[in-house]
């Protein structure tokens, strides 16, 4: 029970993957994308989402710049995925992550959001600004904006060898977010993605089971 909608935003329309289980929805997800689009992972992670219990939604958060973005997990990939987060911009991006939270609130279902990689920022940014529960994987953009107060209950995931949020990084989420859940794995950056060399099976294994109990809690 999974396909594209359409969803409307500030800045106009954009697609959304939807993924909804086959009994009442005992709350809503939004899923935010990695620099690489709403791909084959991030609709996956809906679908897993979903078969637990949740309505998921995927903002394709892209479709403000260019509609239908499904990059490679390799250099020409970044490279693009990078160009992109540019010019759409943090701002827009909560924005629309804030759309589809309102619709599935919309529905009366009680609503959180989980982000990968660049996505992980926007799930931090979905807590301080939008009031949404949180998890975030591997966020690595997140420093500048570890000010913002928590409005909502937090997870981070990162991993141990990832060089994109060294130790330093790791520890001003400890220092400046004593409020929220932090769990470090012997991993590196993306190993949540079974597409990616990054996947680390065991990190991954660990840290599913503790986001579903994180949303179990929070959006009952």
């Amino acid at each position: 029970m999974a396909h594209w909608i359409d969803l409307d935003t500030a800045h106009g329309p954009i697609a959304g993957w939807r993924a909804d289980p086959t009994g009442e929805p005992k709350g809503g997800i939004v899923v935010l994308q990695e620099i690489f689009g709403v791909n084959s992972h991030i609709r996956s992670i809906a679908g897993r989402l979903a078969d637990v219990g949740y309505t998921a939604l995927a903002p394709a958060l892209f479709d403000l710049v260019e509609r239908g973005v499904e990059l490679d997990y390799d250099d020409a990939g970044i490279a693009r995925g990078r160009e992109l987060v540019g010019a759409l911009g943090i701002e827009r991006a909560v924005e629309c992550a804030g759309a589809a939270a309102d619709l599935l609130q919309s529905e009366g279902l009680r609503t959180g959001a989980v982000g990968f990689c660049w996505g992980g920022t926007l799930a931090f940014l979905a807590d301080t600004r939008l009031g949404l529960p949180a998890v975030s994987y591997y966020g690595a953009r997140s420093v500048p904006f570890l000010d913002e107060p928590l409005r909502a209950p937090m997870m981070f995931h990162f991993g141990e060898h990832d060089a994109s949020i060294p130790p330093e990084a790791v520890q001003a989420h400890r220092d400046k977010q004593p409020g929220a859940r932090i769990h470090v794995y012997d991993a590196g950056h993306g190993f949540n993605c079974d597409r990616r060399h990054d996947y680390v099976p065991e990190a991954a294994a660990a840290a599913w089971p503790r986001t579903l109990d994180f949303f179990e809690e929070n959006l009952r």
